[in-house]
């Protein structure tokens, strides 16, 4: 059983940066494919990243976020830049197991195929 933790979000005014972090615990994190969503108020989940053997990212934040871990501290880390209102949402990661081959962005990006799910950290972002 992996358990997931996400810090790291908060108020920030548009044009801003955030770091999210999840922390995962009870597995080691280098043997799972991670992923972030994020879900706004009266909107479906959307995929936002991910990374496996390769890095995955949604177009709506594709060249202003970087996805990244430190299998050191089974962390993974979500960096946004130039972040706009519309990106105003509850931030999840979630896990995982990483295959041998490459997943195709369709499965990464589908909230479905991960198992693991942590409880979310807001990120407003203020016009």
């Amino acid at each position: 059983q992996v358990h997931l933790v996400e810090s790291g979000g908060g108020l920030v005014q548009a044009g801003g940066s955030l770091r999210l972090s999840c922390a995962a615990s009870g597995g080691t994190s280098s043997m799972y494919a991670m992923g972030w969503f994020r879900q706004a108020p009266g909107k479906e989940r959307e995929f936002v990243a991910a990374t496996g053997h390769i890095t995955y990212y949604a177009d709506s934040v594709k060249g202003r976020s970087i996805i990244s871990r430190d299998s050191t501290k089974n962390t993974v880390f979500l960096e946004m830049l130039s972040l706009k209102p519309e990106d105003t949402a509850v931030y999840y990661c979630a896990a995982r197991i990483l295959t041998r081959q490459i997943a195709p962005a369709q499965i990464m990006a589908s909230s479905s195929a991960y198992d693991y799910w942590g409880q979310g950290t807001q990120v407003t972002v203020s016009s």
